[in-house]
């Protein structure tokens, strides 16, 4: 039976992995570090093989189209990371035993932890069932297949981004990892339609002057936001923020009403803005964190 290598992988040089892409990785320009784990549409034949519902269901996994929320970042020079293969594949906002025993063959249920919240629910490492859909697969995927996606895809994205975090709070201090996810929309009884949440693990993965700066942005903007209601941020930021070791981690949903069409299918008329915000809240972010810096040198 394969073992995982999630905790012995060797990383790959940077950004050189065909399940994802990085940019701007070789001179860090700013200490932000851009993630966007799913936004991923390059789907394996393996997944259409194994399909027990309409190929078109899977879209209700994707962060449909949030890649194109951070080009404006890529642009003005923030390193980014950015799946390729889709959530339907692998999970990188998962650990990487987050699975549900039932799902596989070749592993016994003894050897994998006892299922989550999320797991049980079927949304774990490999996605099983959805909501009003149902079973996803038609047969249980085999342990070993699973073993090589974490190999191949979920072990070199979480290396790259502690290397890549490391780097920067060795050249400035400090670094800020914003992991950028799109929502259903979604409305709060007494706030009406929310635009944005911003998630810090309740203080966990961030220091608060993050999440504030990013939660002023949105009321000086105009943006509906909240904090970690409904949404507090997931493994991402549990595995990665570590704000008493100055490497901060902010996840950012962005409901899909702001940027897409009215089928929530393809870029719309909102796109160009939202994109502007994002540029303008990993700005604010990167600003924060180098006056930081500029403090305890004077200090």
């Amino acid at each position: 039976m394969a073992k995982m290598a999630e905790d012995n992988a060797v990383l790959l040089p940077e950004g050189a992995s065909p399940s994802f892409s990085q940019f701007n990785g070789d001179d860090h320009q700013f200490p932000v570090l851009i993630s966007v784990p799913h936004a991923g549409r390059d789907y394996p034949p393996a997944i259409r093989d194994n399909l027990a519902v309409p190929a078109a269901s899977l879209i209700r996994l994707e962060d449909r189209y949030a890649d194109r929320l951070v080009t404006g970042a890529i642009a003005a020079g923030y390193t980014t990371m950015v799946a390729r293969e889709p959530r339907a594949w692998i999970d990188l906002n998962r650990g990487h035993r987050e699975l549900d025993p039932d799902m596989l063959t070749g592993v016994a249920r003894h050897q994998l932890p006892e299922p989550s919240r999320k797991v049980r629910g079927g949304l774990g490492l490999v996605p099983r069932r959805l909501n009003g859909t149902g079973e996803l697969w038609r047969r249980k995927w085999v342990w070993d297949e699973v073993c090589q996606r974490v190999d191949h895809s979920h072990a070199p994205y979480h290396r790259l981004v502690e290397r890549t975090l490391d780097k920067m709070r060795e050249k400035f201090g400090g670094a800020i990892l914003l992991d950028v996810h799109s929502m259903p929309p979604l409305t709060d009884g007494d706030q009406g339609d929310v635009d944005i949440v911003i998630g810090d693990r309740f203080g966990r993965s961030s220091g608060s002057r993050y999440s504030e700066i990013a939660m002023g942005y949105c009321n000086q903007a105009g943006l509906r936001g909240q904090l970690n209601h409904p949404y507090a941020g997931g493994y991402i930021l549990e595995r990665h923020g570590q704000p008493d070791q100055g490497i901060h981690a902010l996840q950012l949903e962005v409901d899909r009403r702001c940027y897409l069409d009215g089928a929530l299918l393809e870029p719309g008329e909102g796109l160009p803005a939202m994109i502007d915000h994002v540029t303008r809240i990993a700005n604010l972010l990167a600003n924060q964190s180098f006056g930081q810096v500029h403090l305890i040198a004077a200090e």
